[in-house]
């Protein structure tokens, strides 16, 4: 007897759908799985024939062959397993098979029967819907997630026997539906804030005109300053994720298995610290089995790369296309793969070795070679990419003692709401553009217009500190933002002025 159970299986961070077909013939037992199985998939049917037995059911001793198709493409996780053994139940007369039509089922199946969460449940919910499917079954803890997507009906069990009582009537599981608006209404919860941190006012600016375009920062300043609290505190002033925002971004944690257990939503944006010793897969995603890398683990929030200069080469070098485009395309000889990476960067360093040249209070021990040779490791490139350069300076004695109250991230984030806003309406109808950072060259000349003022100040700039042409470019959108926080249609001198101090690197290039 035959078989046929609709499942899913995730491709990068969507899922396609997938047909299990199970047929049961005469012959000496066996129990084959076709269909390009891979790893956990293959192994499912050790798994699904002691949960079986384990559950109750009666395992069929015949010829078992089940078929995954489409069958060239290559099928990787362990949701097939509850799949695969309702499919044997009804193929071998066990469960009807009247109560299937309509119905995507996914889930990993323990040996005693018991049901565990699977990667990518929201990617699926949603192939079920463009499927045309009225309903999804999934383990218990993966419902949350995907019951945030609408117009599908999403059932949990915990357990095998759970699902054979609701697929053969005795006992129905409950749709589960949750409130999105409600979720995405609800206020972040910031551990940290902007009043943690004493002075550093020009930092701090600079972080509210980054958060506002959401435009890639760089700090620059000896050890103690402040530049990594600076930073974590970065996501406290972005603004709120809007529901498409949150639903890539929790699709990518999903895929990855980093969504805590009955999350439904990431409504808080990301923020992603690795360690200098990552490798380059690890950043930019891949592996023997693809994975999402950091660069889109952060995507929609904050990547901190702490000690930039210590990153290896190849490994900062692969940062270049996901800055520009947004997103990672991953090719291998099986598969192409795309991940969406579009993230603001936020990286430190120390201005040489030692850490203190340019300190008025300690003295640098650092050879001018050596100081080259350590800012060297950060090629022209990639500086090209980062539109602020900042240098902070160490906090003196007497502001981290002061009893002057500092302004909260929840006032800055106000501000950096309104600009977004302004960005928002400006660049309405243009799918994938929401903030200045993301404008081309062809929205800069139609949204940047230059008087003859702020002409010659750009022509002095690029004349005098050698900028590139996407230095300039990257003048031109701080300035817009600079000027949306003022509310000001139109660029002035002021705007300018503000955005090409942003560019500290290029000007200490031109000095020397």
């Amino acid at each position: 007897m035959l078989a046929r159970i609709r499942s899913a299986a995730v491709l990068g961070i969507d899922a396609y759908p997938v047909e299990v077909e199970v047929d049961i013939s005469n012959g000496l037992p066996s129990f084959s799985t076709v269909g390009l199985p891979h790893g956990a998939v293959r192994e499912g049917r050790e798994r699904v024939s002691a949960a079986l037995a384990n559950a109750g059911f009666a395992f069929p001793l015949r010829r078992i062959t089940v078929n995954l198709a489409p069958a060239d493409i290559r099928k990787e996780g362990s949701g097939f397993d509850l799949p695969i053994a309702v499919g044997l139940l009804v193929a071998s007369g066990q469960l009807p098979a009247a109560d299937l039509e309509g119905q995507l089922i996914v889930g990993e199946v323990g040996l005693e029967g018991d049901l565990r969460p699977v990667r990518g449940a929201l990617s699926m919910a949603l192939a079920a819907r463009a499927a045309g499917c009225a309903g999804i079954l999934v383990p218990t803890e993966n419902v949350s997630e995907a019951a945030v997507v609408e117009g599908l009906e999403v059932r949990g069990a915990a357990s095998l026997v759970q699902v054979c009582a609701h697929l053969s009537g005795r006992e129905a599981i409950p749709v589960r539906r949750i409130n999105v608006a409600a979720i995405m209404a609800e206020p972040s919860r910031e551990s940290v804030d902007f009043a943690d941190v004493r002075s550093q006012a020009a930092a701090k600016r600079a972080l509210e005109v980054a958060a506002a375009g959401a435009h890639n920062i760089l700090l620059i300043g000896p050890p103690g300053a402040g530049k990594t609290m600076l930073a974590r505190r970065l996501p406290s002033i972005l603004p709120s994720m809007t529901l498409e925002e949150a639903l890539e971004t929790t699709k990518v944690h999903s895929v990855a298995g980093t969504l805590s257990a009955g999350q439904s939503l990431c409504t808080t944006r990301p923020f992603r610290a690795p360690h200098h010793t990552i490798s380059d897969a690890g950043l930019i995603g891949g592996g023997t089995s693809p994975r999402p890398g950091e660069v889109s683990l952060a995507h929609g929030g904050v990547l901190f790369l702490d000690e930039l200069p210590e990153f290896r080469r190849n490994v900062l070098e692969v940062l270049r296309q996901p800055l520009e485009d947004g997103v990672v395309c991953l090719s291998r000889a099986a598969v192409s793969l795309s991940y969406p990476a579009r993230f603001m960067l936020a990286a430190a360093m120390n201005p040489c070795p030692c850490g203190y040249f340019g300190d008025l209070v300690h003295d640098c021990r650092c050879a001018p070679l050596d100081v080259e040779r350590y800012r060297s490791r950060i090629s022209g490139p990639l500086l090209d990419r980062i539109d602020i350069h900042l240098e902070v300076p160490a906090v003196a004695y007497g502001d981290l003692v002061g009893g002057q109250s500092e302004e909260s991230s929840a006032a800055i984030r106000e501000r950096v709401e309104r600009a977004r806003a302004l960005q928002r309406e400006r660049f309405r109808g243009q799918p994938g553009l929401y903030a200045n950072a993301h404008m081309t060259a062809r929205d800069l000349r139609r949204y940047c217009h230059l008087s003859d003022s702020v002409e010659t100040l750009l022509r002095k700039a690029v004349t005098r500190l050698g900028l590139s042409a996407r230095a300039y470019h990257r003048v031109l959108k701080i300035a817009r933002t600079i000027a949306d926080l003022e509310a000001d249609p139109d660029l002035t001198p002021a705007h300018v002025g503000e955005a090409i101090q942003y560019r500290s690197l290029d000007r200490q290039k031109a000095a020397a």
